[in-house]
């Protein structure tokens, strides 16, 4: 057995050596196919001819892998393209003639300069990027193992709390059972009638006693029941918010893209009427719009305003009427009251279908003066040209089916620098899905975000008036409806008391998460 181990490479000899003195060989001629030592060597490298058309390669045991394939030919040619040795019949005959070919040694010296290129920027990389990797994976991992921790804490708590206050309740009970057992026991094997009868008495009283234990599950009917009842509900409210952020915080480490914590809008955003159908109402703070289905017309255009300005973004997420038709993005704040007429970009949900809406504007030619637009003259007799560019957006369900889509919360981001646009469906706590992104123009609008709502109205609105069986008349313009968080309904009554109008509901329309 040869003690040579895996990792040694076999000894080339100089193949032009006699076969009593071979010497190790220094380089292999790949055209002619020989192995040379230092001596024999010296005829390639100090002839020109030798020396420019015989490549040289380190010692190798020549075979099959040094001809051609295809051809036969010595392999003396690299191709770039292809990252191959080749022929010359090859590199000027076939596949090849039109790829980068070099010789072998320049070959290995441009490929080794890029392989040092790209070893420079790997090591760049990875030394900087590698450790904030590492410190955001230990991060996490700690985050993570300390909300666990609490989780666990928390949940166990509430256990033993309700496990224990259960068990003293039954275990009082059972007492009570057993003792009345124990005393009819008793009584019944005395045989000495004085005692029997002094013991009669309390047996009495345990019996009783055990006819009223509260034999029902659960705790018996009380303060102590109602207070553990309130305890238990406050802490496994703050349970089940530690479990939604803990389940949050896993989907966002092994998905960030599309799983985010949802943070709200900035409380600076407000909701800027430009147009309010007589339906629509805002709240006091101005980032709820509220739709009154007795009053009509249901339509409203609305900007985002903020009273702070932000140097390279905004955004702002917002929770749509589920029936509702709208359209969320930027707007040409001159035309913000008729969009029609304005620059806009943005998400535009109609009628179930949702599409994405660019509109720009291009400078259009004289035409008298260059019907065909050659070289792009222009003359000074200029006009903007209104183009408008909607593409519908297909919808998917889990199983990959087009669907109509329901939007709980839509976030928009607009990106100043990279000027694009981007909207994303929110659903729950951390859910998020990517939309669409659309490029902003890089001319100088004065862009703006905004909402425009649109919704059918299906009430009857052509009631105007009621009347009281009093005499008195009220009108739609009588009856006073508060704005506030959420829906509710409230009943008008007439100065005499009396019931009049309709159930009257006002629900959010649109809202500023």
């Amino acid at each position: 057995m040869s003690d040579k181990t895996p990792t040694e490479l076999p000894v080339i000899f100089c193949d032009m050596c006699t076969e009593e003195d071979r010497k190790p060989a220094q380089k292999t001629c790949m055209k002619c196919e020989i192995s040379m030592c230092v001596q024999h060597l010296q005829a390639h490298l100090t002839t020109p001819v030798l020396l420019q058309t015989h490549p040289l390669t380190e010692p190798m045991d020549l075979c099959a892998i040094t001809k051609c394939p295809q051809h036969g030919k010595l392999l003396e040619y690299y191709c770039l393209d292809d990252m191959i040795c080749v022929c010359v019949s090859c590199a000027i005959e076939d596949q090849h003639r039109l790829h980068n070919m070099k010789t072998f040694s320049t070959a290995h010296k441009e490929l080794m300069e890029k392989l040092n290129t790209k070893q420079r920027a790997l090591l760049v990389k990875t030394d900087g990027d590698n450790v904030s990797l590492e410190k955001w994976e230990k991060s996490e991992r700690e985050k993570l193992g300390r909300s666990s921790v609490r989780l666990i804490e928390a949940v166990t708590n509430l256990r033993d709390i309700a496990l224990t206050s259960v068990q003293s309740s039954v275990s009082a009970r059972m007492v009570s059972i057993k003792t009345s057992r124990s005393s009819m026991q008793a009584a019944q094997n005395e045989k000495d009638t004085f005692r029997f009868l002094q013991m009669c008495s309390q047996v009495q009283q345990d019996v009783e006693k055990a006819k009223a234990v509260d034999l029902r599950k659960g705790l018996e009917p009380g303060r102590d029941r109602d207070k553990l009842v309130q305890e238990i509900r406050e802490k496994g409210e703050k349970m089940v918010e530690q479990a939604g952020h803990f389940w949050g915080s896993l989907l966002t480490l092994v998905d960030p893209e599309n799983h985010q914590e949802l943070v709200a809008t900035s409380p600076d955003l407000i909701f800027d009427p430009q147009a309010l159908g007589p339906s629509i109402s805002l709240s006091q703070d101005k980032r709820m719009v509220f739709y009154n289905s007795w009053m009509g017309q249901c339509s409203a255009t609305l900007l985002i305003s903020s009273t702070k300005s932000v140097p390279n973004f905004q955004r702002w997420m917002v929770r749509l009427s589920a029936d509702s038709d709208w359209t969320i993005g930027l707007c040409d704040k001159k035309s913000a009251k008729n969009l029609k007429k304005g620059h806009v970009y943005g998400l535009s949900f109609k009628g179930n279908k949702l599409s994405s809406l660019t509109t720009e504007y291009d400078d259009c030619c004289d035409a008298s003066t260059n019907p065909k637009g050659v070289g792009k003259k222009k003359t000074d007799n200029k006009e903007k040209q209104r183009r408008v560019s909607s593409e519908s957006l297909t919808y998917l369900d889990e199983n990959g089916d087009e669907t109509v889509p329901e939007f709980e919360m839509v976030e928009v981001f607009w990106n100043f620098v990279a000027s694009s646009l981007s909207f994303f469906s929110r659903t729950g706590q951390h859910q998020r899905e990517e939309i669409t992104t659309i490029k902003t123009s890089l001319n100088n609008w004065d862009l703006t975000p905004f909402v425009q709502l649109q919704k059918e109205n299906t009430q009857n609105t052509t009631q105007q008036q009621w009347n009281c069986t009093c005499g008195k008349t009220y009108y739609n313009s009588d009856f006073e409806f508060n704005d506030y968080r959420g829906q509710y309904s409230r009943q008008a009554n007439c100065s005499c008391g009396a019931f009049i109008g309709g159930l009257r509901i006002t629900e959010v329309f649109c809202e500023l998460i």
